[in-house]
């Protein structure tokens, strides 16, 4: 089992006081100080997690919201770690695939072999049409066309000497990428859909599918059946390209002493969610159903790894103090990482 762990950003996380205070500097012009306080806080609990061996993180992208930009966020964090995997989200429509295949080569190197990238179709139509120059799609189909074409040109440009792609979204004839990624024969991609279209594309192109579920904690004990399912259908549909893919699992995890300590928990993460898209973020992935005591945890964990989900992407809240329970309680019970 390969942990990964949420980059703690101020739209992917419950607010903290230290996140909120970062999120009140970031939003007014020459407020704050030498250091931003959000990268500080984020880096915090990531090089504390690399320490106690999570494998992965995830930089998640918010084009409107007071975020930092992922790939400069990313890049502030290669000197700061030394082993954990940096994965960028880049979304479709807003980056050219070209930039990024350039951009994720040249973090690759520079973090010697430590970067991924997170295929994101997004949901946000306002940053598509400011961020991306009015490229919103209406009809899903052309979103994840434009994602099967997106992952295509990446992998083109970064294993190929020469790549064409004559595309509905995008068009190269004789592109080069003159630097090649350290990574071979690429950098991972990640990519998450839970609709067949989706699914065919990642089943294609994608090296790890983050799992579909039904959202919220009232759903997580039938979503074991579902994900089970899905994750057959994918490695049915990945070998017909005769390929095989990984899986993953974004998850918010609540460890208490007891259940109802820990539903009571959950329930107030659900109250908050419900304020706005933004603050569902980490309320929806309660629906990969870690919550509950220890045991209830490593249980779940353990049926999701034998079922083949093998990354589950974690955030806490507090998210230091989570992690550090989630290090004590659950890690040295868990199948061999």
């Amino acid at each position: 089992m390969r942990l990964g762990i949420w980059t703690p950003l101020p739209h992917t996380i419950r607010v903290e006081p230290e996140m909120a205070i970062a999120i009140e500097e970031l939003s007014e012009q020459g407020k704050g100080g030498v250091t931003d306080r959000s990268l500080s806080a984020a880096l915090v609990v990531i090089k504390r997690a690399e320490q106690l061996g999570f494998a992965t993180t995830l930089i998640a992208e918010r084009y409107i919201g007071p975020d930092l930009e992922a790939w400069i966020m990313a890049t502030a964090m290669i000197a700061e770690t030394t082993s954990i995997e940096l994965m960028v989200a880049a979304h479709p429509g807003i980056i050219h695939p070209q930039i990024a295949a350039k951009m994720g080569a040249s973090i690759d190197r520079i973090s010697g072999g430590r970067f991924a990238i997170n295929v994101v179709n997004g949901w946000y139509e306002k940053e598509f049409e400011v961020f991306g120059n009015g490229t919103w799609l209406t009809r899903n189909e052309e979103r994840y066309s434009r994602m099967g074409e997106f992952m295509a040109v990446l992998k083109g440009l970064w294993c190929e000497e020469s790549f064409n792609l004559d595309g509905t979204h995008f068009k190269l004839k004789d592109a080069v990428l003159p630097i090649k990624t350290l990574q071979t024969p690429n950098p991972p991609i990640y990519a998450a859909s839970s609709a067949q279209q989706g699914m065919d594309q990642i089943a294609k192109h994608a090296d790890v599918w983050f799992v579909g579920y039904e959202p919220g904690l009232d759903n997580a004990p039938q979503n074991i059946q579902r994900i089970a399912r899905e994750v057959g259908q994918m490695k049915r549909l990945s070998a017909a390209h005769g390929r095989t893919i990984k899986f993953g699992i974004s998850a918010h995890v609540i460890c208490s002493e007891t259940r109802a300590e820990a539903l009571e928990r959950a329930r107030a993460l659900e109250d908050y969610g419900a304020r706005d898209r933004i603050s569902l973020v980490a309320a929806k992935a309660l629906g990969a159903g870690l919550v509950g005591t220890p045991d209830d945890i490593v249980e779940r964990l353990c049926v999701l790894n034998e079922i083949g989900v093998d990354t589950p992407m974690i955030h806490f809240y507090p998210m230091l103090e989570g992690l550090e329970t989630f290090a004590t309680e659950i890690m040295p019970r868990l199948p061999q990482r």
